[in-house]
């Protein structure tokens, strides 16, 4: 029998608990399970007034950021809207049925402003991070890095060539972003006069954005050419928790610099350095191996960054022998490659600028040599670059050669299966704020996302266990 709804009357009186209402497997509950804004507010205390009209809640904003980044809602419009009409939402939100969501105008301004100004989002990652340690999921003993390019908000159509003399200071005058990078290039670079020249940036690339200029044109994923950010991920093996973040312009050498900014960080507030740091080649260079075993003692499974060894049938450098005590190489034949023939009386170091010494035999050996065709057959002799850090490119050879070191690259992919993660779940595939502190803001809200929702996946059971529950 066709069934046949009650009368339109409203009622008078309702009864209506939205704990109720929000499954007892939800990711939220999990989520808030374990998520505490406690000293928020002690935190942001100083960059409020005392007196004047009561702002929005700050935890009211920090927990609706983490609904928008946690189920992929880029949008501050959208997310005040989703949270209006969302029950689970307004429930994790602490949003009763009859309380106002906040205008998303006052929204942003709010979100850029103070919470900028204090690095709250920087404390609210760090709080969830000692989370994940207090409940073990960080052991300490191993970590991967790796970057990953996110496009920034500038169109490729609002860009200048990278020589071209640009007027910032007119540019400044409306965008915050370009501001921004003003004040860092002065910053390290100070005028000291009121009535300076327009600044000109030195060119990060071969164009500039107008609209974002710390932004980097890179082609890094191939394809079309764009204005891009890194996002770099400072991870623990064990149960794959970003323990640290930075965001870097989407250039090579600045996204490996930034491992050291990261492992230092971590070391000194949360007292975390891993055994084995754990990379790809790109963190392979003799610089950043030497840092990792020389200053801090840590076991570089990464692949050597090494471009000596020869393709054209000729001997490559890992043909000759070093001898650690006489200081030189000798060749297959015999002969002796030196870095200085002839005693000053000061000793010189003879380290090149690119951190080589350069190790060349005599002429006289070479000219003569039978193997000379096979050796340099387009130089009068051979001649050897040695990097100051070769000590620290042995230890990750020889590392190379081992079962853990075979592990280590299976376990690497975590940080790549986070990158997935974030660009395909948390949709953050391209920015919507600008700016070099836009892209710092962006980034930590998603780790700080990726971590709860990892913590909550593989701690909280609910009443009906984990199995139902959104990835």
């Amino acid at each position: 029998m066709m069934g046949q709804q009650g009368g339109s009357q409203d009622r008078l009186f309702y009864s209506f608990n939205l704990d109720d209402h929000v499954p007892r497997n939800h990711l939220l509950r999990g989520i808030d399970r374990f998520f505490d804004l406690g000293e928020l507010r002690t935190h942001l205390a100083p960059f409020y007034s005392h007196t004047g009209r009561p702002s929005i809640d700050p935890e009211l904003m920090m927990r609706m950021l983490i609904v928008g980044y946690c189920f992929g809602i880029r949008s501050e419009r959208r997310l005040c809207e989703e949270v209006h009409l969302n029950l689970a939402y307004r429930w994790f939100c602490r949003l009763d049925l009859e309380d106002a969501v906040p205008d998303h105008s006052t929204f942003s301004k709010n979100r850029h402003g103070r919470f900028r100004e204090s690095d709250a989002f920087r404390h609210v990652f760090e709080s969830v991070l000692r989370r994940c340690m207090s409940e073990g999921l960080v052991r300490g003993e191993g970590f991967a890095i790796d970057a990953s390019v996110i496009k920034a908000d500038a169109s490729r159509a609002r860009g200048v060539p990278g020589c071209e003399t640009t007027d910032w200071r007119k540019e400044a005058s409306t965008s915050r972003a370009v501001r921004e990078y003003l004040d860092a290039l002065e910053e390290f670079n100070p005028t000291g006069e009121d009535d300076a020249a327009p600044l000109n940036p030195p060119a990060p690339g071969k164009n500039v954005s107008l609209t974002d200029p710390a932004a980097r044109w890179t082609a890094a994923p191939g394809g079309p050419a764009f204005y891009a950010y890194s996002t770099n991920y400072l991870i623990d093996l064990d149960a794959g928790i970003i323990v640290d973040v930075e965001a870097t312009p989407a250039h090579r050498t600045l996204e490996v610099e930034s491992t050291k900014t990261m492992v230092n960080r971590v070391e000194q507030r949360f007292g975390l350095k891993p055994d084995r740091l754990v990379g790809d080649t790109a963190y392979g260079t003799a610089p950043m191996l030497g840092w990792m075993v020389q200053d801090k003692d840590i076991a570089p499974h990464v692949p050597v960054w090494d471009r000596s060894e020869r393709k054209d049938g000729t001997l490559s450098s890992s043909e000759f022998v070093w001898d650690e005590q006489a200081n030189e190489y000798r060749c297959p034949q015999g002969h002796a490659l030196l870095s200085d023939r002839r005693q000053f009386a000061t000793p010189r170091d003879r380290i090149t600028k690119a951190g080589t010494i350069l190790y060349s035999a005599s002429q006289h050996d070479c000219t003569g040599c039978p193997m000379k065709q096979q050796c340099c057959p387009n130089m009068p002799n051979r001649r050897i670059m040695r990097s100051v850090h070769e000590r620290s490119r042995e230890v990750a050879r020889e590392l190379a050669n081992t079962p853990e070191y075979k592990q280590s690259r299976r376990d690497r992919k975590k940080v790549e299966m986070l990158f997935a993660h974030l660009k395909r779940i948390l949709k953050l595939d391209r920015l919507r704020l600008r700016g070099l502190t836009g892209a710092h803001d962006e980034f930590l809200l998603a780790a700080t996302a990726q971590n709860l929702r990892r913590m909550a996946k593989r701690l909280f059971d609910g009443r009906q266990g984990t199995a139902l529950m959104p990835a």
